[in-house]
């Protein structure tokens, strides 16, 4: 059965981060679902809670490269996407490579470069590929995109577009450590940083199997008309401005399936539904301020709307 590989490949992935994380379990394991689902993932927090380093560690857990990009105002699109350099011995245009031709890269401060940046990051985000000088290239395989933003400095940043916020497939918020993770960080990064010795336990050919098994991975229609239920109420919804898009629908329902698979099963219940679909579908409403002003984010409306939808009769519940 091919989510019994995928449980332990991913379960390998985790506790090899984990080890450098410090208990931020769940927080790890919404960013390795997103990687088998091939999709990236925003991280709205404060600075220095380890976000870097959970970068870092997936792409040293998977033997991938890894490359980071300070988004600045003055950042042009080339300089991530790469740039034509006329060779003097050859007499002819050689193109160098930017940062996003790399498997795992992150995006510090997103919303602080101009949107013509932005927009060349959605291409990449969405196509898998840049587009220089009127030539696309590819990028490798897997890619995986990891983008900050900091969720209280708003000076000099400019706001993500809906479409850029719809191409993530989730977002996460790490968090401060509990009191003894930070006690454990005081005696584990006194001498050097716990991320060099993290260790690859899963091959980049593996990570792209499993990437195409989540794909297979049962669901039922009745599973397939509950997540079109849950979608469709937020375009409905009177405490929202804007509801989620299709697109929506489909991550759920990926997160869904590659939540089953790390659990060792190959078919989705209603459960696999609930816990992923706050996370997925969360940042892709616009909340009325009004109701902002209650302390409701839209995970929270995620989660009443779901309360209110009935599960179709029939549908599998979690063991």
């Amino acid at each position: 059965m091919p989510s019994h590989n995928i449980k332990e490949l991913s379960q390998a992935i985790v506790n090899e981060v984990n080890r450098v994380i410090v208990g931020k379990t769940v927080v790890i394991e919404q960013t390795v679902l997103a990687l088998l689902c091939e999709g990236h993932v925003l991280i709205e927090d404060v600075p220095g809670v380890g976000k870097t380093t959970l970068a870092k560690a997936i792409s040293r857990a998977i033997g991938g490269e890894f490359r980071r990009v300070q988004f600045t105002p003055d950042l042009l699109p080339s300089d991530i996407t790469g740039t034509s350099i006329f060779n003097q011995n050859t007499r002819e245009f050689e193109f160098k490579e930017g940062p996003l031709f790399a498997n795992v890269v992150l995006i510090d401060e997103v919303n602080r470069a101009t949107p013509k940046t932005q927009s060349a990051l959605l291409e990449a985000m969405e196509e898998r590929q840049v587009t220089t000088d009127g030539v696309t290239r590819s990028l490798p395989q897997p890619f995986f995109v990891l983008a900050t933003q900091n969720n209280i400095e708003m000076t000099g940043t400019y706001p993500l577009p809906e479409a850029q916020l719809d191409r993530f497939f989730s977002r996460v918020s790490i968090g401060y450590p509990d009191r003894d993770a930070e006690a454990e960080i005081l005696v584990n990064q006194r001498v050097s940083h716990p991320v060099d010795t993290v260790t690859q336990v899963a091959s980049l050919e593996e990570l792209i199997a499993a990437q195409a098994e989540v794909k297979e991975v049962n669901v039922e229609a009745k599973i397939r008309e509950y997540i079109v239920s849950i979608v469709r109420s937020t375009r409905e919804n009177s405490q929202l401005i804007l509801g989620s898009s299709p697109r929506g629908s489909l991550y759920v329902m990926q997160g869904a399936q590659a939540h089953a698979a790390m659990d060792g099963r190959d078919y989705v219940t209603e459960d696999d539904v609930k816990l992923v679909a706050p996370r997925v579908l969360g940042h892709r409403v616009m909340v009325r301020g009004e109701v902002r002003a209650r302390g409701l984010s839209g995970d929270d409306i995620i989660r009443q709307i779901m309360e209110s939808t009935a599960v179709p009769s029939g549908a599998m519940a979690g063991a």
